[in-house]
Parts: structure tokens; sequence; C-alpha cells
């Protein structure tokens, strides 16, 4: 089978790693086209990476017939126009997270997608590295017992000490759930399975911030969104989970993300990374043991879920970063604040299945069929 084309829409910060490990990692992809706002950054890329095409415009680049998958890699606030766009020109979308800013965005998304029997999926693709997959497997093969609950806690004082660019961040599509949610509810679903309700209550701690990195030092950003988000899920197992997102507060290093079995604990590697240490408490031992990663790509390996879902446009089978589980997430995300604006749980209506698990692959960047 050749290669599948990838069409990149956006070349901002994220799209570095991305573009190193499209062409330098994963050998069933290639890199057939580029598109931003910024003319110069595209040129850059094409230059840096043998693009072949450039293109002003998305729908320029939509309508290119060589293009297999669009990699939607703008802002949280244009995932949506974009995916929706390159869709209606019959492309298969794999998107940044989250898939959309707001639940009837995805749900747009979605339906658009089974209308015309499209792949729709998207970031985050942390959940299929070393470390996630083999805490999934830990738990799925009874080293913890069985699983009673979880905590998950992402804390920081926000980006605008150190991103260039960060009023994004505050702005309609951002706050730390919509940001950095994303990778803990994925990590979540697949070791504990689907969200059944969201209890959650969010605040705004600060209306303004003030951009303190440059080139905008000085600049102050009307705060739009929640910053401070926390909430309790019940997952369809009967496993109980807490999860803690803020820009609003001062610590020191990765906070904790722990599932607690009941035989065990099992401390889990920062979601945002594709492998890190991983530690287990059995009461046998009376002490933390640190666990050995058994599955490929603990490296930071972003468009490992765009390469997974070439690979199923391949052969058939089901993507596993596919839409089915990114608007799980961005349901259960969303749950969060419309729980906290009207007092009471949210249930959460869409239905949701592990994808299998990785394959360790016979070569390197290459995936199973």
């Amino acid at each position: 089978m050749g290669k599948v084309k990838i069409g990149m829409v956006g070349v901002g910060d994220i799209s570095g790693i991305y573009l190193k490990n499209i062409t330098g990692m994963f050998r069933e992809l290639e890199l057939w086209a580029v598109c931003d706002l910024v003319r110069t950054k595209a040129e850059k890329a094409q230059a840096d990476y043998g693009v072949p095409r450039l293109y002003d415009t998305m729908e320029e680049l939509f309508a290119d017939p060589e293009i297999d998958i669009v990699l939607n890699l703008t802002r949280p606030y244009e995932h949506f126009a974009v995916s929706k766009g390159a869709l209606l020109a019959g492309k298969h979308v794999y998107s940044e997270k989250p898939l959309g800013a707001t639940l009837e965005e995805g749900q747009q998304l979605v339906a658009l997608a089974q209308e015309k029997g499209l792949l729709l999926g998207g970031a985050p693709d942390t959940f299929l590295g070393a470390g996630l997959q083999t805490c999934r497997k830990l738990i799925d093969d009874g080293m913890i017992g069985r699983p009673v609950g979880a905590a998950a806690f992402m804390v920081c004082h926000g980006h605008e000490s150190w991103h260039p660019d960060p009023a994004f961040y505050y702005q309609f599509g951002g706050g730390p759930m919509m940001d950095m949610g994303p990778y803990y509810v994925t990590a979540l679903i697949n070791l504990l399975g689907g969200v059944k309700t969201v209890t959650g209550v969010a605040r705004k701690s600060f209306p303004q911030r003030i951009i303190t990195s440059q080139p905008k030092f000085g600049t102050v950003v009307d705060v739009e969104v929640p910053t401070h988000i926390t909430g309790i899920l019940e997952f369809e197992s009967g496993a109980v989970g807490t999860l803690f997102t803020t820009f609003d507060v001062h610590y020191p290093e990765q906070a904790r993300f722990e599932v607690y079995g009941s035989q065990g604990t099992l401390i889990v590697p920062d979601p945002n990374c594709f492998g890190g240490p991983i530690q287990i408490y059995r009461p046998e031992e009376k002490r933390m043991l640190e666990l050995p990663l058994t599955f490929a790509y603990p490296e930071n390996s972003r468009a490992l879920g765009l390469a997974d879902m070439a690979k199923a446009l391949q052969t058939g089978r089901a993507a596993r970063a596919a839409y089915q589980q990114t608007y799980h997430v961005l349901e259960v995300m969303t749950a969060f604040i419309r729980s906290s604006d009207k007092g009471a749980a949210e249930t959460i209506h869409s239905k949701y299945e592990r994808p299998a698990p990785m394959v360790i692959p016979p070569l390197p960047g290459i995936l199973d069929d």
C-alpha cells in the first residue's frame, strides 16, 4: 500500500513536533501540503521538511485530490470551521484537541462525518504511548484488583509567563479543562471506561491576566472562561473519579494521577506525555515499586494517532483516536460547566467503548494491521 497523504492546516507552535514525526518517524505517512494564514510559517515548514505543496487558503488545500487526511492544527476556537470545511470537501479529518469548542460543534462534526462516511478523530494520542498503554494492561491484568476510583490533577498558574501568545487560553474554547482536560479525560476513559455522570464546580478566579512573556509583555487579557474547575466523574463501571484542572494556582511540580483498586494503587505518568514513570503500591509490599514500560512509543510521538488513522484508512479496521472517543471526551469536559451552572449532576449521553490496545510494531514507525 502507498503512503497516506496528509494536508496540514495551521503551522503554529504545536506543528513542530508533527512536522518532525510525520516526516521522520511514521513511515506510512507523507506530508503532502501545508497551509497557514501567515504564509511565511508555511513557507518555512515547506522548506525545512520538503513538503511538495503550499496553499494560500485551506479551501485550496481541501480541493487537492491527492490529500487523504486533513490535519487540523489551528487554535481551539477555529477547529470547527476547519474540520467542517474539510469534511464537506470529502476529506478525512484528524484534529488537535478538542474536537470542538462546544458540545454543539462536536455534534455537528460527528453528524457530518457519519453522513459522508468519513473518518473523524484527533488528539490527544498520548494514550497510545508506552506509559498509558502499560498502565491499561496492568489494570486489565488485575494488578490492582477491581478498579474503585481515580484522582487526577492538572495544577498550574496559566501560560502568560512563558507562552509567546497566550491570550487564546483565556478566550472562547480555552481554559484549563478544554486545554489540558483532553489529556486527563482521555487517559481516564482508556483506563476505566466510559463516563456516566459528571458533577462539577467552575470558577473564574481572576477577571484579567497580564502577559509577562515576550513579545506581548504587559498586555492585559480579559478572562472569558472558567479557569478553576473541579468535579466528580461516575464511570459506567461503577468506579468514581475526581478531576481538578486550574490555571489559578501556584504549584512546584506535576500534580498526581492515581488509579485506586481493591488490591492496590497505580501511579500513572503525566498524560500529556507518551512515556514517564509508573509506580504501583500493593499492601503485601508496603512500598512503591517502579514498573517498566512494556509498549512502544515512550518518546514524544505526536502524530501517532494520525498514523493510526492512516492505518485504519488503509486496512478498514477501526481508528483508535476516532470521534467516538473525542466526542465522548468533549461531552465530559463541557459537562463540568453545565453541571456547575445548574448545580446538579450532568448525565453523559454518548456511549464509549475502549479501542483495541496497541500492538508492539515489528518495525518502528509502522503500525499494526
